[in-house]
């Protein structure tokens, strides 16, 4: 199958890629993830040790690994508007936490709005650019925060 883009030539800017490390224990960072994304307009929707999951069903032998689905509701709301309602496939925006090494956890995110355009959900509008620039303000400052913990 050809791809109709070139993931090689994507930046982390182009699909909203947010990092940031953190160290304490995996429980902790998870807990200052969720009070910190919270703090910043998200609520978690939905959550999950996806570590757990697999070492429970296929004895994956995995690190902690958990998945926060953070959901701004006015932002959504406006993201189902804007796109047909065709955005709700991509919701929750994931936050996932994973410990790298005892006592050091990654926090990774990416905007699902920023993909949807890049592949076609959400239209390359006005409208749009809206929503993306301000999901991107409450995840940059959610991150920001992360790290001055």
């Amino acid at each position: 199958m050809t791809l109709p883009i070139d993931p090689s030539q994507l930046t982390s800017e182009d699909i909203g890629e947010k990092r940031a490390t953190l160290e304490m224990d995996h429980e902790d960072a998870v807990e200052h993830v969720r009070e910190t994304f919270a703090d910043a307009g998200f609520g978690v929707a939905v959550e999950f040790s996806a570590s757990e999951l697999l070492n429970e069903k296929i004895d994956a032998g995995r690190d902690p690994y958990y998945v926060l689905g953070a959901c701004n509701p006015a932002i959504a709301d406006r993201a189902l508007d804007a796109t047909d309602n065709r955005m709700g496939a991509l919701f929750p925006c994931n936050v996932v936490v994973w410990e790298s090494e005892p006592g050091v956890q990654e926090v990774y995110h990416v905007s699902i709005m920023k993909i949807a355009r890049l592949v076609g959900m959400a239209p390359d509008d006005e409208t749009m650019e809206e929503i993306v620039a301000d999901t991107g303000e409450l995840v940059d400052e959610a991150v920001a925060n992360l790290e001055a913990a």
